[in-house]
C-alpha cells in the first residue's frame, strides 16, 4: 500500500445530489486553501463539465445530472497520492478510502436565501437548498457515508469564517503530516 504524504480532503456542501449546500462558500475556501498550502483543488462541476460527466438533465432544477460513476472513474488515479480538496455539494457517493477528513460547511439560512438569490436561484431550486440547509441533508448524509470522526462542520456565515475555517484546517493538515510521516 502506498504511504500519502498529504492527506486528502474533501469540502462538501449541498444542493440536490451529494454534500453541502450552494452558496455557503467552498469554491472560495477550496481554492484559497489551495493556493495556501499548495493542494491541488478539484471541483467537480468543473471536472463534469470538461468531462461531459452527465447522465441527462433535470427539467426541475435546469441542470444536467452528475453520473456518480463516471466521476469516480475519472477521480480515482488522483486521488491515489494525497494531497486533493475535493469540493462538491455532495458527498454519499465518493468512496470513503479517499478522503482523511470531510468539511460540511454551514450557513445561517438567511444568508444562504441572499446569496442563491443573487446566483439567479428561484422557485424549487431555491427553495429546496434552503431547506436542505435547514434539515441539515449534507451533514447527514456525510455521517451516514463516512466514519462519524472524519466529519467536521465548519460557520461559514461571514468573511472572517474564511480565514478561521483555513487556519483550522491547515492546524489539522499540519497534524496530519506529522502524525503520518
Amino acid at each position: 500500500m502506498k504511504i500519502m504524504k498529504r492527506p486528502n480532503i474533501l469540502l462538501t456542501v449541498r444542493v440536490s445530489v451529494v454534500t453541502g449546500t450552494p452558496g455557503v462558500g467552498k469554491t472560495t475556501l477550496g481554492k484559497e486553501l489551495a493556493q495556501r498550502t499548495g493542494l491541488t483543488y478539484i471541483n467537480i462541476g468543473d471536472l463534469a463539465q470538461e468531462g461531459q460527466l452527465f447522465d441527462g438533465f433535470d427539467d426541475d432544477y435546469q441542470c444536467p445530472v452528475l453520473d456518480e460513476d463516471r466521476v469516480v472513474d475519472e477521480l480515482e488515479e488522483k486521488m491515489v497520492d494525497g494531497g486533493v480538496i475535493v469540493d462538491y455539494h455532495g458527498c454519499d457517493f465518493f468512496p470513503e478510502r479517499w478522503f482523511h477528513i470531510v468539511f460540511v460547511l454551514r450557513t445561517d439560512n438567511t444568508n444562504l436565501y441572499s446569496r442563491l438569490e443573487s446566483r439567479g436561484y428561484t422557485g424549487k431550486k431555491l427553495q429546496d437548498n434552503v431547506q436542505c440547509e435547514i434539515f441539515q441533508t449534507i451533514y447527514e448524509e456525510a455521517m451516514e457515508a463516512y466514519k462519524e470522526d472524519l466529519v467536521h462542520q465548519l460557520p461559514s456565515n461571514k468573511p472572517e469564517d474564511l480565514e478561521s475555517n483555513m487556519d483550522r484546517i491547515v492546524e489539522w493538515m499540519d497534524q496530519w503530516i506529522k502524525n503520518n510521516n
